[in-house]
This record gives structure tokens, C-alpha cells and sequence, in this order.
């Protein structure tokens, strides 16, 4: 392990709970081992890689994500996801490749989501042009988790979302039958509709019953 690896696990270790472990994987339905730290008890040990393992460059923006993300635990995963977020300027179309292994390989929603809307959302926000174009591939992705992250990306984008994109992608998925894609429609929808009920009224008024029902009453929440 690099430095940066081994410092978390060893402060991890330090903290762990087997009996809260057992708890965590439970509640999230897999095999993956956690150490059994609750978020709180992480806090600390994100702040202090953020402070002394700051990276210096892309290469090693990359390097140093990955060198968590490669750990066993999901704790250390989320430590990854954390990090990464933690450094704003490395945002950038050249993190995709990156930010898309992370969200292939974590294949969960406790993983996905963050690397969706704060890591390829920010990235999105900031390069529009540069990344719209392969969100259109990552729509019709056979990857579920590819599509949700399409789906999910603007979530933060309030004023500046494209809006052509977001219900083309819904209207997209409507017919999906998978939960996740039907879920992350909804909550698309829901959350833009606080910047523009009026939008989003039009286009469930449009979709009708196109849209499954989960994705209706999510995205009606606060109509």
C-alpha cells in the first residue's frame, strides 16, 4: 500500500467495530466488508488526507483516489470518494475516466450517487460541452449505474440544468423497469422541480402514464 492507503486503514483499524461492521453490511446488501465506523468517527480522518495528502497534479489526483479506492472496505471507499471531492480543480472532462471506474465498480447506490451528482455532475456543471455528448452514451449504457449517473448528473446544476437533456433522458428510461433508473427519475425531476415547478408539471402532464408511478409520486413530491 502507498502512504496514503496505509495511513486510513491503520487510523480505520484503530476505529473499527465488528458487531457495527455486521450491521452496515447487512443494511446494505453485500458481501464487501466494512470496518464497522459510522460517519462521524470518519470525519476526522478524512479532514486530516485532505490536509496532508494533497495531490499534486492529475496524475497524482488519480493515483491517489484509485490507491484508496483499491482498498478492501467500503469505508475506504467512501474515503476515495471523499478525497476526490474534495479537490475541486481536478473537477475536469480529464477525471471522467476515473470517476466512470468508480461508479462501474462500486455498482451500488451509497457509492454511486456521490460520484454521480458531486464528482461527474460538478465536472458536467463546469465543461458542459465537453461532457454532454458522452452523457448521451451513457444513457442508452447497458450499465445501470451509467445511466442512473446520467440521469442524477445535474442534480445541483438548479438554473444552469439542460433541460432538453434531463427529460430526454427520462423520457428515455421511462419505460425501464429496473428501480434504481425509475427512482433517480423521479428524484431528477423533484429536485429541478425547485428551480422550475412549472417545467416539470408540463412534463408529467406530457408523459402521463409513461412514467411509472414511482417516478410520478417523486417527482410530484412538491408540486
Amino acid at each position: 500500500m502507498g502512504e496514503l492507503a496505509d495511513f486510513v486503514s491503520s487510523e480505520y483499524a484503530a476505529k473499527a467495530d465488528p458487531s457495527i461492521a455486521a450491521q452496515m453490511a447487512a443494511y446494505m446488501k453485500t458481501d464487501e466488508p466494512f470496518w464497522g465506523i459510522k460517519k462521524p468517527g470518519q470525519v476526522p480522518v478524512l479532514k486530516a488526507i485532505v490536509k496532508q495528502f494533497p495531490p499534486a497534479n492529475q496524475r497524482a489526483y488519480r493515483s491517489r483516489v484509485l490507491e484508496l479506492w483499491r482498498l478492501p472496505h467500503r469505508e475506504e471507499k467512501y474515503a476515495a470518494i471523499q478525497y476526490a471531492k474534495a479537490f475541486k480543480d481536478f473537477h475536469v472532462p480529464a477525471s471522467i475516466p476515473l470517476y466512470e471506474k468508480m461508479i462501474r465498480e462500486g455498482a451500488w447506490w451509497d457509492s454511486v450517487d456521490d460520484v454521480a451528482i458531486n464528482l461527474v455532475g460538478m465536472a458536467w456543471l463546469k465543461f458542459r460541452s465537453d461532457i454532454e455528448g458522452l452523457m448521451d452514451d451513457w444513457i442508452v449504457d447497458d450499465d445501470l449505474w451509467i445511466r442512473r449517473t446520467a440521469i442524477l448528473g445535474q442534480l445541483k446544476h438548479k438554473d444552469a440544468t439542460d433541460t432538453v437533456r434531463l427529460f430526454g433522458y427520462c423520457r428515455d428510461q421511462a419505460d425501464g423497469k429496473d428501480f434504481f433508473i425509475r427512482k433517480a427519475i423521479g428524484w431528477a425531476l423533484r429536485q429541478h422541480a425547485r428551480t422550475d415547478p412549472d417545467a416539470v408539471r408540463a412534463f408529467l402532464a406530457e408523459m402521463g402514464d409513461q412514467l411509472s408511478g414511482l417516478s410520478r409520486r417523486e417527482a410530484a413530491k412538491h408540486l
